[in-house]
C-alpha cells in the first residue's frame, strides 16, 4: 500500500447531494486537505454521540462491538481507508490482541465509528486522499454553504436558551434518538464552559 495520511474528524452535516445521509469531513493533520465521506443516519449518529461524549439509553452497535473487543482484550489500532473504487470508500480495522494481529474489512464509517471509541489513529491511503480530497482553501470557496447569516441565526436562537434549558432539550433528542440535535446543544454548552 502507498504512503498513509494521518486524519482528524472535523465535522458531520447533511449531505447536499443525497437526501437522509450526511457527509462525515476527515482533515489531514497538516490541515491542507479535507475528504468529504456521504455516510448514513445511523452512522452519522454513531459517531456524533461518541464525539459529544453522550450517552444513549441502550448501546448502539458499536458500542457493544467496543465493549466485547475490551473484554477479550482486543484492541483496534488503527483504521485505513485504503480505496475509492467508483465512490466507494473501503477501509481495514487493523486489530491485535498481543497474540494474533488481523486486518478485516469494514465500511468506512463503521470503520470511523469505532475508530473514535478506541481513540485509535484513522489513516487514508496517499490514493484515496488524490482521488478524493479537496484542498481547505477550495472547500471555503464552495458556494453550497449555508449562508452565514443562517448559521448566526441558529446560534443566536441556542443563546437565548438557559443552560438547563439546554439540557431539558438534549435529554429529550436523547429519548427521541434525534442525535443530530442533541450533538448541536451540547457543543453550544460545551462553548459556554
Amino acid at each position: 500500500m502507498d504512503k498513509k495520511i494521518p486524519l482528524k474528524v472535523v465535522g458531520l452535516s447533511h449531505s447536499h447531494t443525497q437526501s437522509g445521509a450526511y457527509a462525515l469531513i476527515l482533515e489531514d493533520t497538516a490541515g491542507k486537505r479535507r475528504l468529504p465521506i456521504i455516510i448514513g443516519n445511523f452512522e452519522a449518529q454513531s459517531i456524533a454521540i461518541e464525539l459529544e461524549k453522550m450517552k444513549p439509553g441502550r448501546p448502539l452497535t458499536h458500542d457493544v462491538f467496543f465493549t466485547v473487543a475490551n473484554t477479550f482484550d482486543i484492541q483496534l489500532q488503527e483504521v485505513i481507508i485504503y480505496n475509492l473504487v467508483e465512490g466507494v470508500f473501503y477501509a481495514k480495522l487493523i486489530l491485535d490482541n498481543g497474540m494474533k494481529h488481523e486486518e478485516i474489512d469494514a465500511r468506512s464509517s463503521d470503520a470511523i465509528a469505532l475508530a473514535v471509541r478506541f481513540k485509535c489513529p484513522i489513516y487514508a491511503s496517499e490514493f484515496v486522499v488524490n482521488q478524493a480530497g479537496v484542498s481547505v482553501e477550495e472547500e471555503e470557496h464552495n458556494e453550497g454553504d449555508p449562508a452565514p447569516e443562517t448559521k448566526r441565526t441558529e446560534k443566536d436562537s441556542l443563546k437565548k436558551l438557559s443552560t438547563k434549558e439546554i439540557q431539558k432539550q438534549i435529554d429529550k433528542a436523547i429519548e427521541e434518538e434525534n442525535y443530530e440535535l442533541a450533538s448541536k446543544l451540547q457543543k453550544e454548552l460545551d462553548d459556554r464552559k
